[in-house]
């Protein structure tokens, strides 16, 4: 694949055989940060697990202490009686079969749906639409709950789900190279420190294999992953 000049020279900044401290490595990350949008910084864990099987699956969520940097809309199915306070938590939508019906008619304006598990019948019509998108509500993320007004809060906080993929990496955005290095490490270490607190009892040897970090337009910066084994 050919990358642009600002790749190029951003490339140059980073030894790709070297093993770099978390701080050192978010400090490339915001000096490779070289497009005209303010982009967001990444992490991609490889874990020592076979996500094939149940027991060594490994997901959850975490909020943020810095949030994302991006703007969350957040959609709540519940019934009446939970209407106003989804929205005055913050929700963007609010409601039950009246979306669901707007949902099957191909309407996406949103990034997290909530649901009160009394909801989850209406929900469940839509995961087709909604899994295949990594939009489905589940107790796991906290995203299934009945206090919904507290989930609205959480999400718009900057609450992130992490969870692995077939490939057995955990990818999760942890802020915007705008914030500095300071407020990306406050975000990495809550991060990691939950999927670290998230390893099954299955899991055997070690547990974090490789840790990358990288802007949406840099290069990959390796961590050493040997703090989080």
């Amino acid at each position: 694949m050919k990358h642009g000049k600002k790749y190029q020279d951003s490339a140059k900044l980073v030894n790709t055989a070297n093993l770099y401290e978390a701080a050192e490595a978010l400090d490339l990350c915001v000096k490779t940060a070289k497009a005209k949008f303010d982009e967001t910084v990444e992490v991609h864990v490889r874990l020592g697990v076979d996500s094939r099987h149940a027991e060594q699956q490994v997901r959850g969520a975490v909020v943020l202490p810095n949030g994302t940097g991006k703007t969350v809309r957040a959609l709540v199915f519940c019934k009446d009686d939970k209407v106003d306070a989804a929205l005055a938590a913050g929700a963007d939508y609010a409601g039950a079969e009246e979306l669901m019906q707007k949902i099957q008619g191909g309407w996406m304006e949103f990034d997290v749906v909530i649901a009160s598990p009394d909801m989850m019948g209406v929900v469940g019509r839509l995961g087709k639409v909604l899994g295949p998108r990594g939009l489905m509500p589940s107790p796991k993320a906290g995203t299934v709950t009945p206090d919904v007004a507290k989930a609205v809060t959480e999400a718009k906080a900057g609450k992130i789900e992490y969870r692995l993929d077939k490939t057995n990496i955990i990818h999760c955005p942890i802020g915007k190279a705008s914030f500095g290095v300071e407020k990306l490490q406050e975000n990495f270490d809550t991060l990691m420190n939950a999927i670290i607190k998230a390893k099954p009892a299955a899991a055997k040897g070690q547990y974090v294999k490789s840790c990358v970090l990288a802007t949406t337009m840099g290069p990959g910066v390796k961590v050493s992953p040997a703090k989080f084994c």
